[in-house]
Protein backbone atom coordinates (compact mmCIF):
# COMPACT_ATOMS: atom_id res chain seq x y z
CA UNK A 1 0.00 0.00 0.00
CA UNK A 2 1.31 3.42 -0.91
CA UNK A 3 1.63 6.28 1.49
CA UNK A 4 -1.05 8.99 1.45
CA UNK A 5 0.17 12.42 0.39
CA UNK A 6 -1.64 15.62 1.25
CA UNK A 7 -2.13 18.45 -1.22
CA UNK A 8 -3.85 21.76 -1.49
CA UNK A 9 -6.46 21.91 -4.26
CA UNK A 10 -4.06 24.06 -6.26
CA UNK A 11 -1.17 21.62 -5.77
CA UNK A 12 -3.21 18.59 -6.83
CA UNK A 13 -4.53 20.41 -9.90
CA UNK A 14 -0.94 21.29 -10.84
CA UNK A 15 0.15 17.65 -10.47
CA UNK A 16 -2.77 16.43 -12.60
CA UNK A 17 -1.91 19.00 -15.28
CA UNK A 18 1.70 17.81 -15.25
CA UNK A 19 0.61 14.17 -15.69
CA UNK A 20 -1.71 15.16 -18.56
CA UNK A 21 1.14 17.08 -20.22
CA UNK A 22 3.50 14.11 -19.95
CA UNK A 23 0.89 11.78 -21.43
CA UNK A 24 -0.47 14.02 -24.19
CA UNK A 25 2.66 15.95 -25.24
CA UNK A 26 5.89 14.34 -24.06
CA UNK A 27 4.94 10.68 -24.68
CA UNK A 28 3.97 11.27 -28.37
CA UNK A 29 7.12 13.36 -28.89
CA UNK A 30 9.34 10.54 -27.66
CA UNK A 31 7.41 8.03 -29.79
CA UNK A 32 8.14 10.21 -32.84
CA UNK A 33 11.85 10.36 -31.91
CA UNK A 34 11.97 6.56 -31.66
CA UNK A 35 10.22 6.18 -35.03
CA UNK A 36 12.61 8.66 -36.68
CA UNK A 37 15.64 6.90 -35.20
CA UNK A 38 14.28 3.50 -36.26
CA UNK A 39 13.89 4.79 -39.84
CA UNK A 40 17.62 5.61 -39.95
CA UNK A 41 18.59 1.96 -40.22
CA UNK A 42 20.65 -0.47 -38.12
CA UNK A 43 19.36 -0.28 -34.52
CA UNK A 44 22.39 -2.07 -33.04
CA UNK A 45 24.62 0.96 -33.70
CA UNK A 46 22.02 3.72 -33.50
CA UNK A 47 22.77 6.05 -30.57
CA UNK A 48 19.69 8.19 -31.29
CA UNK A 49 17.45 5.15 -30.96
CA UNK A 50 19.10 4.08 -27.69
CA UNK A 51 18.79 7.60 -26.25
CA UNK A 52 15.13 7.90 -27.27
CA UNK A 53 14.31 4.47 -25.76
CA UNK A 54 16.04 5.46 -22.52
CA UNK A 55 14.13 8.77 -22.44
CA UNK A 56 10.92 6.83 -23.03
CA UNK A 57 11.67 4.52 -20.10
CA UNK A 58 12.40 7.45 -17.78
CA UNK A 59 9.24 9.26 -18.88
CA UNK A 60 7.07 6.17 -18.34
CA UNK A 61 8.54 5.77 -14.84
CA UNK A 62 7.82 9.42 -14.06
CA UNK A 63 4.26 9.10 -15.40
CA UNK A 64 3.68 5.97 -13.32
CA UNK A 65 4.98 7.58 -10.11
CA UNK A 66 2.96 10.74 -10.70
CA UNK A 67 -0.22 8.78 -11.40
CA UNK A 68 0.28 6.82 -8.17
CA UNK A 69 0.74 10.10 -6.32
CA UNK A 70 -2.56 11.38 -7.75
CA UNK A 71 -4.35 8.13 -6.79
CA UNK A 72 -3.10 8.41 -3.20
CA UNK A 73 -3.62 12.17 -2.90
CA UNK A 74 -5.86 13.71 -0.30
CA UNK A 75 -7.02 17.32 -0.25
CA UNK A 76 -6.43 19.17 3.02
CA UNK A 77 -9.70 20.46 4.51
CA UNK A 78 -8.83 23.80 6.10
CA UNK A 79 -12.32 24.25 7.55
CA UNK A 80 -11.59 21.64 10.22
CA UNK A 81 -8.37 23.25 11.42
CA UNK A 82 -7.98 25.41 14.51
CA UNK A 83 -7.00 28.87 13.23
CA UNK A 84 -5.41 29.86 16.56
CA UNK A 85 -2.56 27.34 16.21
CA UNK A 86 0.07 26.72 13.57
CA UNK A 87 -0.85 23.84 11.28
CA UNK A 88 -0.27 22.92 7.68
CA UNK A 89 -1.46 25.74 5.35
CA UNK A 90 -1.00 28.33 8.12
CA UNK A 91 0.80 31.51 7.17
CA UNK A 92 3.00 32.32 10.14
CA UNK A 93 4.89 35.49 10.89
CA UNK A 94 7.82 34.78 13.19
CA UNK A 95 10.55 36.89 14.73
CA UNK A 96 14.11 35.71 15.24
CA UNK A 97 14.74 36.67 18.87
CA UNK A 98 18.50 36.99 18.34
CA UNK A 99 18.48 39.59 15.53
CA UNK A 100 14.79 40.73 15.65
CA UNK A 101 14.35 39.85 11.97
CA UNK A 102 10.77 39.00 11.02
CA UNK A 103 9.89 36.34 8.42
CA UNK A 104 6.61 35.09 7.04
CA UNK A 105 6.18 31.52 5.88
CA UNK A 106 3.28 29.39 4.71
CA UNK A 107 3.52 25.75 5.78
CA UNK A 108 2.65 23.53 2.83
CA UNK A 109 2.90 19.84 1.89
CA UNK A 110 6.44 18.74 0.94
CA UNK A 111 5.82 18.67 -2.79
CA UNK A 112 4.48 22.24 -2.85
CA UNK A 113 7.37 23.91 -1.01
CA UNK A 114 8.90 26.93 -2.74
CA UNK A 115 11.11 29.12 -0.57
CA UNK A 116 11.09 31.94 -3.14
CA UNK A 117 7.32 32.21 -2.62
CA UNK A 118 7.62 31.88 1.17
CA UNK A 119 6.24 28.33 1.18
CA UNK A 120 8.16 25.92 3.38
CA UNK A 121 7.65 22.19 3.71
CA UNK A 122 5.70 21.11 6.76
CA UNK A 123 8.48 18.56 7.35
CA UNK A 124 11.26 21.18 7.45
CA UNK A 125 12.92 21.84 10.84
CA UNK A 126 11.38 25.33 11.19
CA UNK A 127 7.87 24.13 10.33
CA UNK A 128 8.20 21.14 12.66
CA UNK A 129 9.18 23.46 15.50
CA UNK A 130 6.23 25.79 14.82
CA UNK A 131 3.46 23.17 14.53
CA UNK A 132 0.88 23.51 17.29
CA UNK A 133 2.22 26.85 18.58
CA UNK A 134 0.03 29.90 19.25
CA UNK A 135 0.62 33.65 18.85
CA UNK A 136 3.07 34.80 21.51
CA UNK A 137 4.72 31.38 21.94
CA UNK A 138 8.50 31.24 21.83
CA UNK A 139 10.21 28.21 20.42
CA UNK A 140 13.79 27.04 20.03
CA UNK A 141 14.31 25.28 16.72
CA UNK A 142 17.32 23.19 15.81
CA UNK A 143 18.44 24.08 12.30
CA UNK A 144 21.63 23.07 10.45
CA UNK A 145 23.54 26.11 11.78
CA UNK A 146 22.52 25.52 15.41
CA UNK A 147 19.56 26.43 17.61
CA UNK A 148 17.54 29.55 16.84
CA UNK A 149 14.85 31.10 19.05
CA UNK A 150 11.71 32.37 17.37
CA UNK A 151 8.52 34.04 18.59
CA UNK A 152 5.23 33.49 16.81
CA UNK A 153 3.91 36.98 15.95
CA UNK A 154 0.89 36.21 13.77
CA UNK A 155 -1.03 33.23 12.34
CA UNK A 156 -3.29 33.48 9.29
CA UNK A 157 -5.14 31.06 7.03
Amino acid sequence: MSELKYFTEEGLASLKAEVDHMISVERPAISRQIAEARDKGDLSENAEYDAAKEAQGLLELKISKSQELVRNARIIDESKMDATKVYILSTVKIKNLKNNMEMTYTLVPENEADLKKGKISVSSPIAQGLLGKKVGDSVEIKVPVGIISFEVIEINR
